[in-house]
């Protein structure tokens, strides 16, 4: 993604009309609530059509409720118009969101709780700028969950655990949505790599895997970092998503 396109995107950003959530009170929903109010794909049912969606809700109330009072920080790598994001800070009551994605003039939602950057993930120099100036103007380190809803190619998703696994607290979560989309679609199987459930299977049996992304190295830490990974099967076909706990 080219500089021109970004900072077009920006400008758009800037100067489009979004919908501020600030003073929406939700005391008691639910998080399947709060996603199919915002129009996340992540609800059992999506906003306006009633089509089925993801249903990845259950799976994140499950891993994620204990925090629900807690101050917590999240990085969602593909966040569109905003929808997830809005539903999370409104589940979760002192939650700061972060969203990196290479499109924000998708952005449709504000919040004073939501920071939105238009990144191309894969811009190691850029990324790691804008890690070091929210750590230091926000006063944390490192998130503690950690949202891969982006491009679901194969290449993108490798290279978001490789790099983005780091900046997980202890006991944070990493989670990759859709992790099986280049086993279905050739147009996300962009990349000569052994799919993301295979990986996910020797990350778990701490097993050595030959790859071109992921060095020896690269491997020793995250066999010594990973202490749990669970996988589950949405509704619709291709549906996956997985929880991946650092140690």
């Amino acid at each position: 993604m080219n500089f021109f396109s970004l900072f077009k995107r920006r400008i758009i950003y800037n100067l489009k009309k979004k919908y501020s959530i600030d003073q929406d009170y939700f005391p008691k929903a639910d998080l399947d609530y709060l996603f199919n109010h915002y129009g996340s794909d992540k609800a059992h049912k999506l906003a306006k059509t009633n089509n089925t969606g993801h249903g990845f809700s259950n799976f994140y109330e499950e891993h994620l409720k204990s925090w629900k009072d807690k101050e917590i920080t999240i990085l969602e790598i593909g966040s569109f118009a905003g929808a997830s994001a809005s539903a999370f800070v409104k589940y979760f009551n002192k939650a700061k969101v972060f969203c990196f994605d290479v499109n924000i003039s998708n952005f449709k939602y504000h919040s004073k709780r939501i920071e939105v950057f238009g990144i191309d993930i894969k811009n190691t120099i850029k990324i790691k700028d804008i890690l070091r100036k929210i750590f230091k103007n926000h006063n944390f380190e490192n998130f503690d969950l950690i949202i891969d809803d982006g491009s679901h190619q194969l290449s993108d998703i490798l290279y978001s655990l490789k790099f983005f696994f780091k900046y997980l607290k202890k006991d944070g979560i990493f989670v990759i949505e859709d992790y099986k989309h280049p086993n279905y679609y050739k147009y996300n199987n962009d990349i000569d790599h052994i799919f993301v459930d295979e990986l996910l299977r020797n990350l778990k049996e701490k097993r050595n895997f030959i790859s071109s992304l992921f060095t020896n190295d690269d491997q020793l830490y995250l066999f010594s970092k990973i202490r749990k990974i669970e996988s589950y099967e949405g509704n619709l076909s291709d549906s996956n998503i997985c929880f991946i706990k650092n140690s």
